[in-house]
């Protein structure tokens, strides 16, 4: 049974993505072996999104390391079709801590055994662009399967995860799986296990900034960031991520400039194509409320969101129908809730190009 929901939650998401954002571009899916024991290791600026975007692309199942407070209750069934595991850090207890000597354990047995596991090498997610400093968790993991099991091939596969804005529906993603990095390359005699660990982060490091569109915060980074805006995210990611480095895109697009001298303007015309949809995005915006972490904004939405707008776009044509007094044949029925579902999509699809008007 939980084999089945896995596919099912696999297969719904795929799609489900492809209706929250824009365009979907995903590169370097043949880099990732048919055969072997995988690590993916992507960045990490969506929170719950991310390991469905990197898990839903790819035809192999895939068993993910996720933050234990998700953990436990009535969640638990779902968490454990859904091939997650908890990882405790030290806010959780130093109790909790040693629970991971046996999670760990069972992530190199996995990966010996030629399976997937996906594992975020940055100490926490966050909401920039840019790759934070690595850990080596998932370096030493990797290791200690490779040595565990010698006679097995394990690979560490670099995934950049790139929103084309990290709240707001109908941006653009580039999801990129970069080439693999044999593990079985850093086994090194001549150096000690910690130098090999290092030497393999270092090595993902390089390859996980190769797949991020702005990898580095430096002294440009701010100026480059307002280069991803939806005129240039449309853009290859290779030529995307070139004039990003060269300084060579623009910087705002034509929305922006139409109402660059007219912000209160902008946000009349907000309102006004948010009414026809004022329902579902007043539920959503209570949920997300609940959330602190503005990190969890874009996992909620895209949850919810597809769910919550599709049942309105369903029951308000009934209702409209039920008030009109009509008696229509099934097809003229169809064709009637048809037109009074237009209006709705359209003005949902409006707001969304002018949130990406703001500045």
């Amino acid at each position: 049974m939980k084999e089945v929901f896995y596919y099912i939650i696999k297969n719904f998401f795929y799609y489900t993505a492809r209706l929250y954002f824009k365009r979907v571009k995903v590169y370097g899916l043949n880099n990732i072996p048919k055969d072997g024991g995988v690590l993916f290791s992507p960045n990490h600026q969506g929170a719950l999104l991310d390991p469905l975007l990197v898990g839903s692309n790819i035809s192999r199942p895939v068993t993910s390391l996720t933050r234990s407070d998700v953990f436990g209750g009535p969640f638990q069934w779902f968490m454990d079709a859904l091939r997650m595991l908890p990882v405790y850090r030290i806010r959780n207890g130093y109790a909790n801590l040693k629970k991971n000597d046996k999670i760990f354990e069972k992530c190199r047995e996995i990966l010996g055994n030629g399976e997937c596991i996906m594992m975020f090498s940055e100490a926490a997610h966050h909401n920039e662009y840019f790759l934070q400093r690595l850990s080596k968790g998932s370096s030493r993991l990797a290791f200690e399967a490779q040595i565990e099991s010698p006679e097995s091939l394990i690979y560490i596969i670099p995934v950049g995860i790139n929103y084309g804005h990290h709240q707001i529906a109908w941006s653009d993603l580039h999801l990129v799986y970069g080439k693999p990095i044999n593990v079985k390359e850093f086994l090194n005699d001549n150096n000690s296990d910690a130098e090999n660990i290092n030497l393999l982060r270092e090595n993902l490091e390089e390859k996980m900034k190769e797949c991020i569109w702005l990898p580095d915060k430096n002294d440009q980074y701010f100026e480059k960031k307002k280069m991803i805006i939806p005129k240039n995210t449309k853009l290859e990611f290779n030529e995307l991520k070139e004039g990003i480095e060269k300084g060579s895109l623009k910087t705002e697009g034509f929305g922006q400039k139409v109402f660059s001298n007219n912000p209160r303007l902008l946000e009349i015309f907000i309102l006004l194509f948010s009414i026809p949809n004022f329902l579902p995005l007043l539920i959503i915006k209570n949920v997300i409320s609940k959330f602190k972490d503005i990190v969890f904004y874009s996992s909620v939405k895209i949850c919810l969101g597809p769910i919550i707008f599709m049942l309105w776009w369903l029951i308000v044509p009934i209702i409209t129908y039920n008030l009109s007094g009509e008696n229509l044949e099934f097809g003229a029925f169809i064709e009637f809730c048809s037109l009074v579902e237009a209006p709705l999509i359209l003005s949902l699809y409006v707001r969304q190009i002018l949130l990406f008007c703001r500045k």
